[in-house]
């Protein structure tokens, strides 16, 4: 199990991560692209178990380190502090969001073997990236929880996946293994394992009121089971028209 998380990105989904680490007990090393100073109220909020870093001291530190941020700015991740690391990748490609990349569109690389390809010393698994992040805190449970839910994970190394499928255990998830990189795409947008079964049936709202609405809900547990059978029955879609959450 390791003993620190290194978190890249530190907003909702980063968040919620650190949260449920220090309550597993696990240091978290927490960082963002504007400085640790501005991650003070964050770190007070969790305790003795977590401090503020830069992005290449939070890779150095974490045994485990995740991505937490989103893919149009992948390319300022630390490849050579983070050489030799396992790395969570959590980001999904929205190109309303992140602008069109002609490789993603065109189905030739996942985003997370677009990530690997920049990170080409580290081992990426993609993790924690088809949940909400209110869901991702309210629906851990303890192992063995009748109503413990299961997230998938994707990468080309057994290792690393493995280390991947141990920390979401530590943090509350079973883990289902759907197989390398390439295959990521069969928990992005647009696939039956994406968001929505961890949230029930969704009320008709606009766009801008979809997040408010995760915070007031508690979320759906979805057992591993499931989640085997919705990654199954996936069928890809163009990525280029993947749009960002609604209740659309």
């Amino acid at each position: 199990m390791p003993q620190t998380l290194g978190l890249i990105g530190s907003g909702m989904i980063g968040s919620s991560l650190a949260r449920l680490a220090v309550a597993a007990g696990l240091k978290v090393v927490l960082s963002n692209s504007r400085g640790p100073e501005t991650l003070s109220d964050l770190v007070s909020d969790l305790g003795g178990r977590a401090r503020a870093a830069t992005p290449v001291e939070a890779a150095h530190a974490g045994d485990l380190v995740v991505a937490a941020i989103p893919l149009r700015p992948y390319q300022q991740l630390p490849a050579e502090a983070l050489a030799g690391k396992t790395v969570l990748d959590t980001a999904n490609y929205y190109p309303e969001r992140d602008g069109h990349l002609a490789e993603l569109d065109a189905g030739e690389l996942t985003s997370s073997a677009l990530l690997q390809r920049h990170l080409a010393g580290s081992r990426v698994v993609k993790a924690f990236n088809n949940i909400t992040p209110h869901q991702l805190h309210s629906l851990a449970r303890p192992a063995g929880a009748p109503d413990r839910s299961a997230l998938p994970i994707a990468g080309d190394d057994a290792a690393a996946n493995a280390e991947a499928a141990a920390l979401l255990d530590v943090l509350g998830y079973d883990a289902v293994d759907i197989g390398p990189l390439a295959g990521s795409w069969r928990s992005e947008p647009n696939t039956p394992v994406y968001v929505r079964p961890y949230l029930g049936e969704l009320p008709a709202m606009k766009v801008a009121d979809f997040l408010g609405w995760t915070l007031r809900t508690p979320g759906i547990a979805v057992p591993a089971a499931q989640v085997g059978e919705l990654v199954k029955s996936a069928v890809r879609q163009p990525a280029g028209e993947a749009r960002l959450p609604s209740a659309d």
